[in-house]
């Protein structure tokens, strides 16, 4: 059961206790990401997380590291476009202990400049390796074009030229702007007692700011990415507009994913891979945001046969649109989609990042009965419907990395 609190400065506490459990899970949660940025200084959110591990006004980055690991603990950070995260993980008698670490390092960090001019480095060489990652460029680099001119579409890591402007006197103006009461979520799972929560209320009732941020709405856009690199292999990423994470249809869209391309019985897997051996992986997955979302396929293959993969996997997506899901199709994946979420809560760490970013993005937490209730609602209807919307081809991109072909070549095969 989820027990939530909301203090006086807006800072929202959601907690849920297992006594099955040794551990504890503790994640503060900003409604501040990417896409909140100004244009200037875009990449500010992921060097803030950094610096947040680099000391604070009572405590040295030596102390903390050495602090954490003292405790057993584990801590870290992720930056997306609509949330930061801070968390740990510690034994439920180190939980105060831990939680007033991060909780200073939150409200507290320094800044100091000489460890921003260190710190960008190793940001850069995170951007260097990204772009190491065919994969991960034409993921990327699609869906910044695909929403080019707005913020969902600038990258989460920033660039060198704005990273570059960013010091100690933005890096706290930032703070003091962004990170707001009203936007923060602390959430907790696992074995702790009320003295525990009233403790972390202490903390973060002295958390100070007012208001919420806004977002400006995101534009998708269709487009075409043709990026050369020299790799042994072309990656392909297909994208089509989505879902938003507040549609009661991500549900269905889940399980359309699943379906086409979620596991080693999906059409995409056994047609592309298994039957005509065109590629090693091959995959499909949501990207879904406050306002809008993306469904994508991405797949890695030699040159010479990605015509004909491409060709495989227009002509599934149009097939699956003309009937739809078969009934074994819809229970297996149903079964595999749930089975997932069931095991991944038998983790504190799942546990809580679950409900931290579902009451911070969408305001609540269901019950996971309700979920798997939302799951066995979803007939084949229901996924035939939006798959006839989904899949668009005036609407669809496709990003290409490696050797691409002539543009003419793509826009074709697409149509």
């Amino acid at each position: 059961m989820y027990v939530k609190r909301v203090l006086a400065n807006g800072v929202r506490l959601i907690s849920e206790k297992l006594d099955t459990v040794r551990t504890a899970s503790v994640g503060i949660w900003v409604g501040n990401g990417s896409r909140y940025e100004p244009a200037a200084l875009n990449g500010i959110s992921h060097f803030i997380e950094h610096m947040i591990f680099k000391g604070t006004e009572k405590r040295s980055a030596q102390h903390i590291a050495i602090a954490m690991d003292a405790l057993g603990g584990q801590a870290n950070a992720f930056t997306d476009k609509e949330c930061t995260c801070y968390y740990m993980k510690v034994l439920d008698k180190r939980l105060q202990t831990g939680i007033s670490i991060l909780a200073d390092m939150f409200m507290h960090s320094r800044f100091a400049q000489e460890d921003i001019d260190l710190e960008r480095g190793v940001v850069l060489e995170e951007i260097d390796m990204y772009e190491d990652s065919p994969e991960d460029v034409a993921i990327d680099k699609l869906f910044e074009k695909c929403y080019a001119g707005s913020a969902l579409g600038r990258p989460i890591l920033g660039t060198a030229e704005t990273l570059q402007t960013i010091n100690s006197e933005a890096m706290h103006d930032y703070m003091r702007r962004y990170y707001r009461p009203s936007d923060t979520v602390v959430a907790v799972s696992g074995h702790f007692t009320e003295d525990d929560l009233d403790y972390i209320a202490e903390l973060f009732s002295h958390m100070e700011g007012e208001g919420r941020n806004q977002t400006t709405p995101a534009v998708y856009q269709p487009s075409l990415l043709l990026r050369e690199k020299d790799i042994e292999q072309n990656h392909l990423c297909l994208s089509f507009p989505g879902v938003s994470l507040l549609s009661e249809e991500r549900f269905a869209m889940n399980l359309l994913s699943s379906i086409l391309g979620g596991g080693m019985s999906s059409r995409l897997f056994q047609g592309v891979r298994e039957q005509n051996g065109l590629c090693y992986s091959i995959y499909s997955f949501t990207t879904p945001h406050l306002d809008t979302g993306l469904f994508s396929i991405y797949t890695g293959l030699g040159a010479e046969t990605e015509q004909k993969a491409l060709d495989l996997i227009v002509r599934e997506l149009h097939a699956f649109c003309e009937n739809g899901p078969t009934p074994d199709e819809l229970s297996r994946c149903r079964e595999q989609v749930k089975t997932t979420l069931l095991m991944g809560l038998e983790s504190t760490g799942t546990r809580m990042m679950t409900i931290g970013r579902s009451e911070l993005l969408r305001g609540q937490v269901a019950a996971v009965e309700q979920v798997l209730a939302s799951y066995d609602k979803v007939t084949a209807e229901d996924i035939l419907s939006l798959a006839r919307r989904i899949f668009d081809f005036d609407q669809v991109s496709l990003a290409v990395v490696g050797q691409p072909d002539r543009e003419e070549t793509y826009r074709a095969l697409l149509q």
